[in-house]
């Protein structure tokens, strides 16, 4: 294959061309802005239909990646350090929901803040997500690291991070390009539930996650990317990350480096080979762009020989919560166990209320939606998160607020046409018309139900941002009028309400149905205001 001459953020991009990439999303921030750029002005990428946009913020741009992931195909997302704390919600959940297309996030770090604001490290969010992370010492492997992150998330069925620092992305050199990979085709997940944090899921996810630990470890001790080179003084030895590796060796004739040295560009880190280093040397030096991450390591604290025990020796569970019984069992001290449940109560799991609205609703979805068939509704946090349950059974996904619009965006990007975004009125002010206004800028064909129930129902019945101007809303973002509708969400509309679903399905574009019918619970307390006020009254 040819031979480029790239910044490090243009080897990023065209690694991702020459990956198989389907789509990349991103918002604009110093030093990541030119991946997206180069993508958008690459020839390659329009004849091979990447989809390449910029979204409203980092969030929503984590979101739709998320979306084309679920939809089987391979996506990247890229942002500066900071803008990783915007998309940090979805971002720790899609660890727990995993991917199903390669999912790769570019995070741009900013030693000595030259456009930035602080010097956030970026490995820290990585290691608090429990991913992968990947970190190049210059650009033909940032280049090489695409290729192999798209796998190893494949592989591993989780996202990746691609950590990157400026002089990185905005330096230059040449770039040996790998022959170029076909698109994924669209493949749902296997198991259609994966995407849905419900607690019940949410928790086996995270404990699946936590099992694939040791292969996330593995897979460090044979990666190319870390690497010991043993020399003969050992009186200093060096653990070099990412791109300090290279201020290292530039201090060195040949850059041959006389001292035994550990390169690592892929974590978590390789435990055997940082043992190796630290039994053979009299010292060890940590050469790291960033935070002490590694060094923490290292050091530890009261690391004097002793036994430290907790939740990483399974002393403790490494999930769930701990109790006083955990407690006397991880020391020793006999404990009452009175707290088992009885086996005559069963197990009543969460449903939507008697007379609730979004069960009306859900149910003209189901059969408007049965000629295209399942795997095609996104959601996110609310009380309509409960139609994912038995027997309705509707919703795909549930990743965080707001993510059921971009999520679609991103799979009808992918091809998943039609695709469908459940969120509640109050859900949509408080993170969904960013991902509305994504969808309208770029025509998505995709259709919005917008639950309005009149509150926050899922938190005790607060009152709503939207309240009262949901489709004014819309309207204001650009929806068409002819793609506005408003349905009473009862059974007796039922006939009326499928068809009007059905008909925006089949429409090339963006469209909002709004069900909206007051929440039961809401009602009811009103009626018992009211009926108590009424009684008060003094009879004339």
């Amino acid at each position: 294959m040819e031979k480029l001459l790239l910044l490090g953020d243009e080897a990023i991009a065209q690694a991702a061309i020459d990956a198989g990439m389907s789509g990349i999303y991103a918002y604009p921030g110093t030093p990541s802005t030119e991946i997206m750029e180069y993508v958008q002005a690459s020839p390659e990428a329009k004849m091979h239909h990447i989809r390449s946009l910029w979204s409203a913020n980092e969030k929503t741009a984590m979101e739709t990646a998320l979306g084309m992931s679920y939809a089987g195909k391979r996506a990247m997302v890229c942002m500066k350090h900071v803008g990783l704390n915007v998309a940090a919600d979805a971002f720790i959940n899609a660890a727990i929901t995993g991917a199903n297309g390669g999912l790769i996030v570019v995070s741009a770090d900013d030693p000595s803040m030259h456009s930035s604001q602080n010097e956030q490290d970026s490995r820290f969010y990585g290691k608090f997500a429990l991913i992968p992370i990947l970190e190049p010492a210059n650009q033909q492997e940032a280049y090489d690291m695409v290729h192999y992150g798209f796998q190893l998330s494949e592989d591993l069925h989780v996202p990746v991070l691609l950590r990157i620092t400026t002089r990185l992305a905005h330096s230059r050199t040449g770039i040996q390009r790998l022959e170029r990979r076909d698109q994924n085709t669209l493949r749902l997940p296997s198991n259609l539930k994966q995407f849905i944090l419900l607690p019940s899921i949410a928790r086996k996810q995270y404990r699946e996650l936590l099992t694939k630990q040791s292969h996330f470890e593995a897979a460090s001790d044979i990666s190319d990317f870390n690497r010991y080179y043993d020399h003969a003084d050992k009186k200093t030895g060096i653990i070099a990350c990412g791109l300090a590796f290279n201020y290292l060796i530039e201090n060195f004739p040949g850059h041959v480096v006389p001292h035994p040295v550990l390169k690592i560009g892929q974590y978590p880190v390789p435990r055997d080979a940082v043992n190796l280093l630290y039994e053979s040397c009299e010292e060890i030096l940590v050469l790291e762009d960033g935070y002490p991450i590694i060094e923490e390591l290292l050091k530890g604290m009261l690391n004097k020989g002793k036994k430290i025990k907790g939740r990483l020796d399974g002393t403790l569970p490494r999930d769930g919560e701990l109790s006083p019984a955990i407690v006397s069992e991880a020391l020793g001290i006999p404990h009452f166990r009175g707290n088992e449940v009885p086996s005559i109560v069963k197990n009543r799991p969460p449903r939507l209320c008697d007379g609730c609205g979004h069960n009306d609703a859900f149910l003209a979805l189901n059969e408007a939606l049965e000629m295209y068939g399942r795997g095609r509704v996104f959601s996110d946090i609310g009380c309509y998160t409960l139609s994912a349950l038995e027997p309705l059974e509707s919703i795909n996904s549930c990743v965080d607020m707001g993510a059921s619009i971009t999520m679609a965006i991103g799979a009808a990007d992918a091809g998943l046409v039609p695709a469908v975004a459940a969120i509640g009125d109050s859900t949509f002010t408080h993170s969904g018309i960013t991902g509305l206004l994504d969808a309208i800028n770029n025509n998505s064909p995709i259709t919005v139900l917008i639950l309005d129930n009149s509150t926050t129902g899922m938190t005790g019945g607060q009152t709503s941002s939207a309240y009262g101007k949901v489709e004014d809303i819309c309207r204001g973002l650009g929806v068409s009028d002819d793609h506005i509708h408003i349905i009473k969400p009862l059974r007796k509309h039922h006939e009326e309400n499928m068809a009007i679903i059905q008909k925006e399905l089949a429409y090339n574009g963006v469209s909002v149905i709004i069900p909206r019918r007051e929440c039961i619970q809401t009602l009811n307390r009103k009626m018992r205001q009211k009926a108590k006020v009424k009684s008060m009254e003094v009879p004339s």
